[in-house]
């Protein structure tokens, strides 16, 4: 019964605060509440608890907190477009034109006022004002 009170609280604090090794901490205690309820007594209860703690803290954390800093964050929306090659339809300059970019049509307008691209061109998007692709 007081596994099951730990994992409760240690469940409820890991997800108010965020802090992963609180639900490392309350997979632990329902190993050992499951312990418990084959009839190891309380010595085994708690090794059971410590070691499945300390092994999900020595292998699972460290993928868990890169999960959270984002290490393997993957670019969605117009932040994957950028860096992409489009075609140009219409003319594009400084002032504007029109370019396919991952299947759709796009205004677009040239990062550098000197540059000028002709229908047919392939331009590298550099980035995304608001619904214009700026690019070069």
């Amino acid at each position: 019964m007081w596994w099951l009170i730990a994992l409760g609280g240690l469940g409820i604090a890991g997800v108010v605060t965020s802090v992963v090794e609180f639900g490392m901490f309350a997979i632990g205690a329902l190993a050992a509440a499951i312990a418990a309820g084959l009839g190891l007594g309380l010595i085994g209860q708690c090794v059971v608890f410590s070691v499945v703690s300390v092994a999900l803290l020595i292998f699972v954390r460290p993928i868990a907190i890169r999960q959270l800093q984002g290490g393997a964050r993957t670019r969605s929306g117009v932040e994957a477009l950028t860096g992409k090659t489009a075609l140009v339809l219409e003319r594009v300059d400084e002032n504007g034109g029109r370019i396919k970019l991952a299947g759709e049509v796009w205004s677009a307008r040239s990062l550098d006022a000197t540059r000028v691209f002709e229908p047919g061109d392939k331009v590298d998007v550099a980035e995304i004002d608001g619904a214009t692709a700026v690019v070069i």
